[in-house]
């Protein structure tokens, strides 16, 4: 049998300007990165009339559900129902692909391509994100060494350096050792590149404009008088701009089926808010009459994030939602019993129906699944007015994808109700309390006395009408991974909270969340190789 990497390397892809050009993209709004790839060089307007499709899943499993293949699949499968139809999802980080899960362009025969590329630098994005985080980082340390006329506190900044791997030796440091020649001594650390606020801020950005004011609004840290300090008081914010003048533009790849995709950001959902950029989704919906994008991880991040957090950055109305399932994951809920896992999926279409989004259920289907086991799930579904419908598209492509897409072009006639689970004016104590006890259904919230002091002082500074970007664990409803199905009877602790103005939320850390993984005991990279000829074998 194939593995994906030989899969994607058995398809010519097809010279980007052809897909382009399904999108009615001329060449002179594309700039090339090979024959392959391209950024776009065009700004979305305010006609964004297509259809919107968002992709999600139940808690999954530590090697995930197969939403992006569900979602690649799904997007071929509308093509060849003769939908016109774009893909846009995030780009894969290398510490994943390094790491445990692999790649992230897909599975089987639904997959982006090039897809060693799209895994591996791709245009580069990434790294100009990390480029303009890091330069932040030495600006800071650079006006406390000149003479700190701002007046920051060096024990309150909140501002820590990136690297887009998984490096856990980086996650607290001490830095400026050595000398008054090398700056001041602090406490330090490193996030994953995926959870810098300036990735979330460029993906929230409309435009190079919008881009730059955000940038200015990031804050930093705090004067020694406790007010804060943002970029822009840096005069930070043209170079950073300027460093992330491509990386904005979102980039144009194919499906092994030839169907448009936009892949562009990306932000983990469990520890920032998970979604590909506005701009790219924006764009798509004004090129396309359906858009077929994914939000990272389990409803209760990715998808909970994508509705509370940028549809209402972006003035987003999904008009549809699928959510991913496969019986091996029910029965990993239910220790094995896979009626006992049936609840975690139940709950997440309970939670999705909260926000009024005709929704399907899309059951991944393996080669070991029953026909006893199908038709419990899709028993249970039915109980509480749910559609199911089987996805092969890993083993099919685009046409084993039908049943789906023709479920969603059907679901997309009917009227969505979307709104936002809270007010934009709720207090952020209330916003997170909302967030625990509607999607998660914990019994409540146990925040830290500090957290609880910062989210005082964040309102009276004026952010309390931004979202709350719970940063928690993706395994469970709760803050606990170990706590599979569907639990009750917990309460969701609170232990910092941090202010994203640039991005336009603030995140509030869970449990003993990391914002810099670490690798596993065996990670992915011990089977990644190139051969003399520059083929990349390993990848998945």
């Amino acid at each position: 049998m194939l593995t994906d990497i030989q899969i994607a390397q058995s398809v010519k892809p097809r010279p980007i300007w052809e897909i382009a050009a399904k999108l009615g993209i001329g060449e002179d709004d594309l700039e090339l990165y090979g024959r392959y790839k391209a950024k776009i060089n065009l700004v979305p307007g305010e006609n964004v009339s297509g259809k919107l499709i968002l992709v999600t899943a139940i808690s999954p499993t530590p090697a995930g559900e197969g939403k992006t293949t569900t979602s690649i699949g799904l997007a071929d499968a509308m093509t060849r129902i003769g939908k016109k139809t774009c893909l846009a999802l995030r780009e894969p980080s290398l510490g994943p692909v390094f790491g445990v899960k692999g790649g992230a362009a897909g599975g089987g025969w639904a997959q982006v391509i090039p897809m060693e590329d799209i895994n591996l630098h791709f245009t580069g994005d990434l790294h100009a994100i990390g480029a303009a985080n890091n330069l932040l980082a030495a600006m800071i340390d650079n006006h406390i060494t000149q003479g700190n006329t701002l007046g920051i506190d060096p024990r309150r900044i909140t501002w820590k350096r990136c690297i887009d791997m998984n490096d856990r030796q980086l996650r607290n440091i001490v830095s400026g050792l050595g000398g008054t020649a090398n700056g001041m001594p602090r406490e330090d650390g490193f996030d994953i590149t995926v959870a810098s606020e300036i990735m979330a801020t460029l993906c929230l950005s409309l435009n190079i404009i919008d881009l730059k004011e955000r940038l200015a609004r990031i804050v930093i840290g705090y004067t020694y008088a406790g007010d804060p300090v943002t970029a822009g008081d840096l005069k930070a914010q043209g170079a950073l701009c300027a460093l992330l003048k491509d990386a904005i533009k979102p980039n144009l790849v194919q499906t092994l089926e030839g169907t448009p995709a936009l892949v562009h950001g990306g932000p983990f959902a469990n520890i920032a808010h998970g979604c590909n950029s506005l701009a790219a989704t924006r764009l798509a919906l004004s090129l396309s009459d359906y858009v077929v994008t994914e939000a990272g991880f389990g409803a209760d991040l990715g998808a909970e994030k994508f509705l509370d957090i940028k549809c209402r950055a972006g003035n987003l109305k999904p008009n549809a939602c699928v959510v991913v399932a496969s019986v091996r994951a029910l029965k990993h809920h239910g220790d094995g019993d896979l009626e006992k896992g049936i609840p975690n999926l139940i709950r997440h279409l309970e939670n999705i129906a909260k926000y009024s989004i005709p929704t399907v259920v899309a059951i991944n289907r393996f080669p070991d699944d029953t026909p006893e086991e199908l038709a419990l799930v899709d028993e249970k579904c039915r109980e509480i007015g749910v559609n199911v419908a089987l996805s092969e598209v890993w083993g099919k492509g685009g046409e084993g994808g039908k049943d789906l897409a023709e479920r969603v072009v059907a679901l997309c006639e009917e009227e969505s109700g979307y709104a936002p689970l809270y007010p934009s004016d709720m207090p952020l104590k209330a916003k997170i309390e909302t967030i625990v006890r509607e999607i998660y259904r914990g019994d409540g919230v146990d925040i830290a006395p500090a957290a609880l002091k910062q989210l005082r002082k964040l309102e009276k500074l004026g952010f309390g009408n931004l979202p709350v970007c719970l940063a928690k664990t993706q395994y469970s409803f709760s803050d606990d991974p170990k706590k599979l199905g569907a639990p009750t009877g917990f309460r969701v602790g609170v232990r910092s909270v941090k202010l994203c103005a640039g991005a336009g939320f603030v995140v509030g850390l869970t449990g003993d969340i990391m914002t810099m993984p670490g690798l596993p005991k065996v990670p992915a990279a011990e089977n990644i190789d190139v051969d003399e000829n520059g083929v990349i074998s390993g990848l998945f």
